[in-house]
């Protein structure tokens, strides 16, 4: 894959099972809290939390619930960059199953 359009579809079908996604969604809401509650109380040790709750989430829907293997693995940006979009549809209704 050369671009994050070609990898996009990819990514929807590696998180096609709605647990998967309701677990993603989790992860990155907690990750939006923490980076606020971060920012608001200047306490930035809170922001080591950002990578167990956000994979932690992630994985276990993948591990457990889809039963492969995350694309973090070989395309971490992508992925990364995929988890907000599909979070954000998800916000605006667009990618609920």
């Amino acid at each position: 894959m050369n671009s994050f359009k070609e990898f996009w579809p990819f990514y929807l079908q590696e998180h096609s099972h709605p647990t998967n996604r309701r677990l993603h969604f989790v992860g990155t809401l907690l990750v939006h809290f923490i980076i606020i509650y971060a920012l608001v109380n200047e306490l930035w040790i809170a922001l080591w939390l950002l990578p167990a709750i956000g994979y932690g989430f992630a994985w276990v829907g993948h591990f457990i619930i889809e039963k492969n293997r995350p694309a973090t693995f070989k395309h971490p940006l992508w992925s990364l960059i995929g988890d907000f979009k599909m979070f954000y549809l998800m916000c605006t209704g667009k990618l609920w199953k």
